[in-house]
């Protein structure tokens, strides 16, 4: 109960900062005495960590031009992913198909913009998900499916607005009246990952 009402004041101050023309700004948080979460764009509590920083648009990942290809998660990866997944109360299939499109499964990979790891997590969602090392595949993983079910939540489940809060930002999606943004990098990254989980199910249900 206190995990959805600190997402709705969250979506709550970052609409207001949005309204108040502050671009593209942080969001810190903290839980004061009396258990109420606190939303601010400026840090004046020295309990506030960062909850939320813009993305300023996509990561630059790199998309495959086809999406007709299933590719599965290499064999000594695929565990991970399905045991991380489900602790986060996610769909592996799902996971595994957002992976396969931010980094085809390279735990090395590295975004022009800056976005590391196997679920290309930029710096700030590492930050705001205690992430030391990006390219540590249990960290990322970890932290990949945390901000995914994070995500879920915020957009009611919504599977396509997850996804493009993953790729572009949940201020993008929201700035943009809780829709996919008009960003060309969001606009093929969503069909793609939803491409690769159907083909995944489809191998799942062939599999059994």
């Amino acid at each position: 109960m206190q995990r959805s009402h600190s997402i709705r004041s969250a979506i709550a101050a970052i609409a207001l900062l949005s309204l108040c023309k502050v671009a593209y700004a942080d969001i810190y948080t903290f839980v004061d005495d009396n258990g109420v979460p606190n939303f601010s764009d400026q840090k004046t509590d020295p309990r506030a960590t960062l909850f939320w920083r813009d993305a300023h648009g996509p990561k630059g990942i790199a998309l495959a031009l086809g999406q007709d290809v299933l590719r599965k998660p290499p064999a000594a990866l695929s565990p991970q992913i399905d045991a991380i997944a489900r602790s986060y109360q996610l769909e592996p299939a799902l996971l595994a198909a957002l992976i396969s499109v931010e980094s085809r499964y390279n735990p090395r990979a590295l975004s022009p913009r800056g976005a590391k790891g196997l679920t290309q997590l930029m710096p700030a969602t590492a930050l705001r998900y205690g992430v030391r090392d990006a390219y540590d595949v249990k960290q990322n993983l970890h932290a990949g499916a945390r901000y995914l079910r994070d995500l879920l939540v915020m957009f009611d489940n919504d599977v396509h607005l997850a996804l493009a809060a993953f790729n572009a930002g949940e201020g993008s999606v929201l700035k943009y009246g809780r829709k996919i943004p008009p960003f060309a990098e969001t606009q093929h990254y969503v069909p793609q990952v939803l491409s690769q989980l159907a083909l995944m199910r489809r191998a799942e249900r062939a599999a059994d």
